[in-house]
């Protein structure tokens, strides 16, 4: 087992899900540690790179071995995976137990990202809001060109993938959302999803927790965006 694998810092562990890989029986493990600060962000507990309830590498590896023949997928999630070193080596240990791997990712670090590209069977890929609007939702500037950086290398590969933002309108419009549409298009993407807002887990005294579903707008085709709440 490389070193740098058992330092990967795991949040948490779903044993089995149908819904972190669309078709795929998986577990996900949820890394710790994100650089950004989204208000909808439900899993806030995985921002800080420390927890007191950390789970290790060498007991995930464990469990894994004893699902060899009953899962297809591993999916890691977070916070977001890309800010752990260790994620490089953990992805090629789960490939080597004959899984096939997917990743959650804002890609937040498009040089991490580049190097994990070939050992991904997927990537569950988010875009938080069109490039002049990134930073208000993240609350980092210039995180938009560095998302925008990760989806060019991952359009290029042959990697399957699905596009997804989520939708709070006291966070983006309807107007931006189009707008986002003409960047995605530009840029290659073809399979988006638009997420509802979920309260479940999240900081609701940063957004409010209930608001009227919008209505799509007209410049938004279903050819290309599906509209669906997760």
């Amino acid at each position: 087992m490389n070193r740098s694998a058992t330092d990967l810092k795991v949040g948490g562990l779903t044993r089995l899900s149908t819904c972190d890989w669309p078709d795929q029986l998986a577990a996900t493990v949820f890394c710790q540690g994100c650089a950004w600060d989204c208000p909808y962000c439900h899993n806030p507990g995985l921002r800080s790179l420390q927890s007191d309830q950390l789970i290790s590498w060498s007991s995930i590896l464990d469990f894994l071995r004893s699902r060899t023949k009953l899962l297809d997928a591993v999916v890691f999630s977070g916070g977001e995976p890309l800010m752990q070193p260790a994620i490089v080596d953990a992805v090629a240990e789960v490939r080597n137990l004959g899984f096939r791997v997917g990743l959650h990712t804002t890609g937040m670090m498009p040089e991490r990202f580049a190097a994990l590209l070939p050992k991904l069977d997927w990537v569950g890929f988010d875009v938080k809001a069109p490039l002049a609007a990134y930073s208000r939702v993240t609350g980092v500037e210039h995180s938009g060109e560095k998302t925008f950086a990760s989806l060019k290398a991952l359009l290029a590969s042959s990697v399957l993938y699905e596009v997804r933002t989520t939708l709070h309108p006291a966070l983006l419009g309807m107007d931006e959302l189009l707008k986002l549409k003409e960047e995605l298009l530009g840029e290659g993407v073809t399979h988006f999803v638009v997420q509802h807002f979920r309260a479940q887990g999240s900081r609701v005294d940063r957004l409010p927790a209930s608001y009227a579903t919008p209505t799509l707008p007209p410049g938004i085709g279903k050819d290309f965006l599906k509209f669906q709440t997760r």
